[in-house]
């Protein structure tokens, strides 16, 4: 089986490094930055006002009220007609009343507040079971495809999907953008897109080495190089269709999921580069390891 077209498999070595210069770049932007946590991982409390008027040209005015009545300088998000007030420290009864009476005598008397409030236990709580949730989702992929096809595919597919995982953090971390929950939704979701896209190249894949005659490693290679062509039109099809979605989501949704929409976005064109450029080329290098099966050959009739 032969292909005239690009190799994608020979100018592996390219994307492997890409993937690692990206990835240290990660790395070192954790260590210096770390994660813009929301609410939902550590603890404060976080307030969302819905004004019945405009309140977009009041930003500095509301700055200044907050400074000014001891409730310091929180991390604000500003609408149109919504804002969103995440405090470091938790919010007494009395300060919840003085800050809703405030808004209400300084800025708009229809306004109205809710108030979400975590304590420390519960925000380590739910940044562990997000890590749990991650690990089980990685774990039931490997037994899933080492099943259905070989530990080598399993392993190239995690690679993949951590991959992808890892660049949205980086992303968001880069950006300072926040982490709340909807955000590992988002990276569940993207682990779940990923291996699907995966999947369907390494289904094409053990096709066509079933009915294709390998006497070299350039056989392989070319084997997988043509798998990877030929789903490519779907891969592409299916990742600009999800990518509209996501893009609508993100432009016309509300605030509480433009976090999410914009963690979908970034994961699924690192999930179409993953699965095209890293999943199966690793999956090949790591066959051309593979010892050669020796054949036994019976003795000499004497």
């Amino acid at each position: 089986m032969s292909d005239k077209r690009f190799s994608i498999v020979a100018k592996a070595r390219y994307f492997f490094i890409f993937s690692i210069i990206i990835t240290i770049l990660g790395i070192a932007t954790l260590l210096y930055h770390g994660l813009n946590y929301g609410v939902d991982f550590k603890a404060g409390s976080s307030v969302d006002i819905s004004f019945q008027k405009d309140v977009s040209g009041q930003k500095a005015a509301l700055e200044q009220y907050l400074k000014d009545n001891d409730f310091g300088t929180p991390g604000m998000t500003f609408g149109a007609k919504r804002v969103t007030l995440r405090f470091d420290d938790v919010l007494t009864d009395t300060k919840e009343k003085a800050l809703k009476q405030g808004i209400a005598d300084k800025f708009d008397k229809g306004a109205s507040m809710e108030v979400n409030t975590v304590d420390v236990e519960i925000a380590k709580e739910l940044q562990g079971n997000a890590l749990k949730a991650v690990l089980v989702a990685s774990i039931g992929i490997v037994i899933y495809v080492s099943i259905r096809f070989e530990w080598r595919f399993a392993i190239a597919a995690i690679v993949a999907l951590l991959h992808d995982a890892f660049i949205v953090i980086s992303l968001f971390s880069i950006f300072k953008l926040e982490v709340n929950l909807p955000f590992i939704v988002a990276v569940l979701t993207i682990i779940g897109y990923s291996i699907n896209d995966t999947i369907v190249i390494f289904d094409r894949v053990r096709e066509n080495l079933r009915f294709a005659k390998l006497k070299t490693n350039d056989d392989i290679a070319n084997v997988v190089n043509a798998s990877i062509w030929q789903t490519m039109s779907r891969s592409i099809n299916t990742v600009m269709t999800v990518l509209f979605a996501t893009v609508c989501l993100l432009i016309f949704g509300s605030e509480s999921i433009r976090m999410f929409s914009l963690a979908v976005l970034f994961g699924l064109i690192s999930g179409a580069y993953s699965s095209i450029f890293i999943a199966s080329p690793l999956w090949l290098a790591m066959k051309r390891r593979q010892k050669p099966k020796t054949n036994v050959k019976s003795p000499a009739a004497s």
